[in-house]
């Protein structure tokens, strides 16, 4: 079992930059039943990604952690399919 776990992000309140403390996570899109396909998304060696459903900006922040987002209310903290 793994100990491992992938935060989850949506975009509900239209910002138009979140800030992730997480360099692997999951966008959502907004929260069901408005979501978009749950997408996988790395970092990798960049500091920002835009999701290509949604066009949500999301940009890495180091003194976040991880799973913690910037505004707080886009971590999704129901669970998810």
């Amino acid at each position: 079992m793994s100990d491992h776990v992938v935060p989850h992000f949506h975009n509900d309140a239209g910002v138009s930059i979140i800030e992730i403390g997480s360099q692997e996570f999951m966008c959502v899109g907004a929260n069901p039943p408005f979501d978009h396909p749950h997408v996988f998304l790395d970092l990798g060696n960049d500091n920002e990604i835009i999701c290509p459903y949604c066009s949500t900006l999301y940009r890495y922040a180091a003194d976040l952690k991880a799973g913690e987002a910037r505004p707080p209310e886009c971590v999704v903290k129901d669970k998810v399919a």
